[in-house]
């Protein structure tokens, strides 16, 4: 999906092809989501934060790699930054996230991009909100205080799939990193 295939049938990665532009857009995307750590939609209760809608998004796009750097690392600086007590929390969740759905959007149903998208979304997601959820009991040392927050973590997940569905195949980014990768 985001490789070139050459003739032997295997893709091949933009960090193949063009290890700057690889890292450009890469850098791009962590910087995004450092941005968006800064800035949480109030809800009655807590916030929303909007950067899981970049990293989502970046990992459909990108390799596994580059998507532990957006997600991950993106996460853990803008934590360092705004708010540092789930910095390490938001390194291994969000970082992990960030791989299964590269992962899994690169392997699961080639033909069937939608489905594959929204598999991936979707067990990124359960692997977000179960860190999260682990992370907050051990940080606060109350499992109350992590259950309050439960319904927040999923639906910030929720927004972080809505979002990159609705930016990859409503909004083309898709066929626009396509061609970017085909430009290479």
């Amino acid at each position: 999906m985001t490789g070139i295939t050459t003739g032997k049938s295997r893709k091949v990665t933009l960090r193949e092809v063009n290890k700057a532009k690889w890292i450009t857009i890469t850098a791009i995307f962590m910087g995004m989501n450092i941005a968006l750590c800064a800035f949480g939609v109030p809800v009655p209760g807590g916030h929303l934060y909007l950067n899981d809608v970049v990293i989502c998004t970046a990992a459909m796009l990108l390799d596994p790699v580059a998507a532990f750097i957006v997600g991950g690392v993106g996460a853990f600086l803008g934590d360092f930054l705004f708010y540092p007590l789930p910095m390490f929390v938001s390194l291994a969740a969000h970082g992990l996230q960030a791989v299964a759905i590269s992962f899994l959007f690169r392997n699961l149903f080639p033909h069937h991009r939608k489905t594959a998208a929204l598999i991936s979304l979707v067990a990124g997601a359960v692997i977000m909100v179960t860190l999260y959820t682990l992370g907050k009991i051990y940080i606060y040392s109350t499992f109350e205080y992590a259950m309050i927050k439960l319904p927040y973590e999923i639906a910030q997940a929720l927004l972080g799939i809505a979002g990159s569905m609705l930016l990859c195949f409503r909004g083309g980014l898709i066929d626009s990193f396509r061609r970017i990768l085909q430009d290479s």
